[in-house]
Protein backbone atom coordinates (compact mmCIF):
# COMPACT_ATOMS: atom_id res chain seq x y z
CA UNK A 1 0.00 0.00 0.00
CA UNK A 2 1.07 3.57 -1.22
CA UNK A 3 1.31 5.86 1.85
CA UNK A 4 0.42 9.52 1.76
CA UNK A 5 3.09 9.94 3.63
CA UNK A 6 5.66 8.57 1.27
CA UNK A 7 8.87 7.01 3.14
CA UNK A 8 9.91 3.28 3.43
CA UNK A 9 8.21 0.18 3.47
CA UNK A 10 6.08 -1.05 6.35
CA UNK A 11 4.98 -4.73 6.64
CA UNK A 12 1.36 -4.45 8.66
CA UNK A 13 1.11 -7.43 10.56
CA UNK A 14 0.97 -7.76 14.46
CA UNK A 15 0.90 -4.47 15.56
CA UNK A 16 -0.61 -1.57 16.67
CA UNK A 17 -1.47 1.19 13.98
CA UNK A 18 -2.62 5.18 14.87
CA UNK A 19 -3.35 7.90 12.50
CA UNK A 20 -4.10 11.76 13.66
CA UNK A 21 -6.18 14.04 11.25
CA UNK A 22 -6.81 17.52 11.79
CA UNK A 23 -7.10 21.37 10.57
CA UNK A 24 -3.39 22.95 10.33
CA UNK A 25 -4.64 25.53 12.97
CA UNK A 26 -5.80 23.10 15.22
CA UNK A 27 -3.73 24.31 18.88
CA UNK A 28 -2.18 20.41 18.96
CA UNK A 29 -1.10 20.24 15.51
CA UNK A 30 -0.17 24.21 14.57
CA UNK A 31 3.21 25.52 13.67
CA UNK A 32 4.42 23.23 10.73
CA UNK A 33 5.66 19.74 10.62
CA UNK A 34 8.35 19.80 12.89
CA UNK A 35 6.68 21.79 15.77
CA UNK A 36 3.52 19.40 15.84
CA UNK A 37 5.59 16.56 15.04
CA UNK A 38 7.66 16.81 18.40
CA UNK A 39 4.32 17.27 20.14
CA UNK A 40 2.65 14.34 18.66
CA UNK A 41 5.72 12.42 19.94
CA UNK A 42 5.54 13.49 23.52
CA UNK A 43 1.81 11.51 23.36
CA UNK A 44 3.43 8.73 21.76
CA UNK A 45 6.15 8.57 24.29
CA UNK A 46 3.69 8.55 27.25
CA UNK A 47 1.79 6.06 25.70
CA UNK A 48 4.80 3.38 25.54
CA UNK A 49 5.92 4.50 29.38
CA UNK A 50 2.32 3.85 30.61
CA UNK A 51 3.60 0.44 29.38
CA UNK A 52 6.47 -0.19 31.08
CA UNK A 53 9.23 0.83 28.25
CA UNK A 54 12.07 3.07 29.13
CA UNK A 55 12.03 5.05 25.31
CA UNK A 56 13.71 7.93 24.51
CA UNK A 57 13.10 10.98 22.09
CA UNK A 58 15.42 11.21 18.48
CA UNK A 59 17.35 14.91 18.60
CA UNK A 60 16.54 16.42 14.90
CA UNK A 61 19.03 16.15 12.27
CA UNK A 62 17.51 16.53 9.03
CA UNK A 63 14.11 18.30 8.66
CA UNK A 64 13.12 16.44 5.26
CA UNK A 65 12.90 13.32 7.32
CA UNK A 66 9.35 14.45 8.61
CA UNK A 67 7.54 14.10 5.85
CA UNK A 68 8.68 10.60 4.40
CA UNK A 69 12.36 10.93 4.18
CA UNK A 70 14.51 12.97 2.25
CA UNK A 71 14.94 10.34 -0.52
CA UNK A 72 18.47 9.71 0.15
CA UNK A 73 19.60 5.52 0.81
CA UNK A 74 15.88 4.63 -0.48
CA UNK A 75 17.26 1.70 -2.32
CA UNK A 76 19.82 0.66 0.09
CA UNK A 77 17.44 0.74 2.85
CA UNK A 78 14.25 0.24 1.68
CA UNK A 79 12.51 -1.01 5.53
CA UNK A 80 11.31 1.87 7.24
CA UNK A 81 12.50 0.48 10.40
CA UNK A 82 15.56 0.75 10.05
CA UNK A 83 16.19 4.46 10.05
CA UNK A 84 14.60 6.32 12.75
CA UNK A 85 13.59 9.92 11.98
CA UNK A 86 14.21 13.03 13.59
CA UNK A 87 12.01 13.08 17.05
CA UNK A 88 10.94 9.59 16.57
CA UNK A 89 11.00 7.52 19.49
CA UNK A 90 13.44 4.74 20.23
CA UNK A 91 14.32 1.70 23.02
CA UNK A 92 17.83 1.30 24.31
CA UNK A 93 18.78 2.80 20.61
CA UNK A 94 16.07 0.85 18.92
CA UNK A 95 13.46 2.26 16.76
CA UNK A 96 10.14 0.83 18.07
CA UNK A 97 7.57 3.12 16.59
CA UNK A 98 7.54 4.46 12.88
CA UNK A 99 5.52 7.50 11.80
CA UNK A 100 5.63 10.35 9.35
CA UNK A 101 3.23 13.36 8.52
CA UNK A 102 1.85 14.94 5.60
CA UNK A 103 0.09 18.46 5.20
CA UNK A 104 -1.90 19.26 2.42
CA UNK A 105 -5.23 21.18 1.67
CA UNK A 106 -5.11 22.73 5.03
CA UNK A 107 -5.31 19.42 6.79
CA UNK A 108 -2.68 17.34 8.89
CA UNK A 109 -1.86 13.64 8.69
CA UNK A 110 0.55 11.87 11.20
CA UNK A 111 0.02 7.66 11.35
CA UNK A 112 2.44 5.33 12.60
CA UNK A 113 3.10 1.88 13.50
CA UNK A 114 3.94 -0.01 16.74
CA UNK A 115 4.95 -3.87 16.11
CA UNK A 116 3.72 -5.84 18.62
CA UNK A 117 5.40 -9.22 18.45
CA UNK A 118 7.63 -11.40 15.94
CA UNK A 119 10.49 -11.14 14.05
CA UNK A 120 10.53 -7.59 13.14
CA UNK A 121 13.00 -8.41 10.01
CA UNK A 122 9.78 -10.66 8.13
CA UNK A 123 9.49 -7.45 6.02
CA UNK A 124 12.79 -8.61 4.15
CA UNK A 125 11.20 -11.87 3.02
CA UNK A 126 9.06 -10.18 0.73
CA UNK A 127 11.11 -7.14 -0.55
CA UNK A 128 13.28 -7.61 -3.45
CA UNK A 129 17.15 -7.74 -3.13
CA UNK A 130 19.89 -8.74 -5.75
CA UNK A 131 20.93 -11.87 -3.89
CA UNK A 132 19.98 -14.30 -1.00
CA UNK A 133 23.18 -12.84 1.15
CA UNK A 134 21.53 -8.80 0.82
CA UNK A 135 18.44 -10.18 1.87
CA UNK A 136 19.76 -11.52 4.73
CA UNK A 137 22.03 -8.86 5.37
CA UNK A 138 19.24 -6.39 5.45
CA UNK A 139 17.64 -8.91 8.09
CA UNK A 140 20.27 -8.65 10.17
CA UNK A 141 20.32 -4.86 10.07
CA UNK A 142 16.85 -4.53 10.99
CA UNK A 143 16.74 -6.76 13.76
CA UNK A 144 19.86 -4.89 15.13
CA UNK A 145 18.04 -0.75 14.62
CA UNK A 146 14.88 -1.69 15.01
CA UNK A 147 12.65 -3.44 18.12
CA UNK A 148 9.03 -4.98 18.94
CA UNK A 149 6.69 -4.46 22.00
CA UNK A 150 7.73 -7.50 23.10
CA UNK A 151 11.29 -7.45 22.67
CA UNK A 152 11.04 -4.21 24.85
CA UNK A 153 8.96 -5.95 28.00
CA UNK A 154 9.91 -9.28 27.68
CA UNK A 155 6.17 -10.21 27.15
CA UNK A 156 3.84 -10.41 24.56
CA UNK A 157 1.18 -7.01 24.83
CA UNK A 158 -2.33 -7.40 23.50
CA UNK A 159 -3.85 -5.45 20.75
CA UNK A 160 -6.14 -4.12 23.46
CA UNK A 161 -3.74 -3.19 26.25
CA UNK A 162 -1.59 -1.49 23.69
CA UNK A 163 -4.60 0.57 22.46
CA UNK A 164 -5.83 1.19 25.93
CA UNK A 165 -2.16 2.44 26.33
CA UNK A 166 -2.51 4.67 23.29
CA UNK A 167 -5.59 6.59 24.40
CA UNK A 168 -4.65 7.41 27.70
CA UNK A 169 -1.55 8.82 26.56
CA UNK A 170 -2.66 10.84 23.95
CA UNK A 171 -5.63 11.80 26.24
CA UNK A 172 -2.93 12.75 29.43
CA UNK A 173 -0.91 14.51 27.52
CA UNK A 174 -2.68 16.30 24.82
CA UNK A 175 -5.97 17.01 26.89
CA UNK A 176 -7.88 14.74 24.76
CA UNK A 177 -11.54 13.66 25.24
CA UNK A 178 -12.07 10.63 22.71
CA UNK A 179 -15.95 9.86 21.73
CA UNK A 180 -16.54 6.55 20.62
CA UNK A 181 -18.82 6.71 17.62
CA UNK A 182 -19.79 4.89 14.64
CA UNK A 183 -19.56 5.31 10.97
CA UNK A 184 -22.28 7.24 8.67
CA UNK A 185 -24.38 5.66 6.10
CA UNK A 186 -22.36 8.27 3.77
CA UNK A 187 -18.80 7.15 5.34
CA UNK A 188 -19.79 3.38 5.05
CA UNK A 189 -20.40 3.90 1.35
CA UNK A 190 -17.11 5.93 0.61
CA UNK A 191 -15.52 2.76 2.31
CA UNK A 192 -17.01 0.44 0.25
CA UNK A 193 -16.63 2.65 -3.08
CA UNK A 194 -12.97 2.92 -2.22
CA UNK A 195 -12.31 -0.86 -1.45
CA UNK A 196 -14.09 -1.47 -4.90
CA UNK A 197 -12.30 1.00 -6.76
CA UNK A 198 -8.68 0.99 -5.38
CA UNK A 199 -7.82 -1.37 -2.62
CA UNK A 200 -9.42 -4.08 -4.04
CA UNK A 201 -8.20 -3.88 -7.03
CA UNK A 202 -5.35 -5.79 -8.14
CA UNK A 203 -4.47 -3.13 -10.60
CA UNK A 204 -3.70 -0.86 -7.81
CA UNK A 205 -2.46 -3.00 -4.98
CA UNK A 206 -0.24 -4.65 -7.59
CA UNK A 207 1.52 -1.42 -8.63
CA UNK A 208 5.15 -1.08 -8.01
Amino acid sequence: MRRPTGGRAILHTDELTYSVIGPADEPRLVGGVLESYRRLSEALMHSLKLLGLPVEQQPMHNPASMNGGNGSGEADNPVCFEVPSDYEITLHGKKIIGSAQARRKGGVLQHGSLPLFGDIARITEILRYPSRERRQQAAERVRARAATLEEGLGRRVTFGEASEAFMRGFAETLSIEFVEGELTEKEGAAVERWLAERYGAPAWTQRA
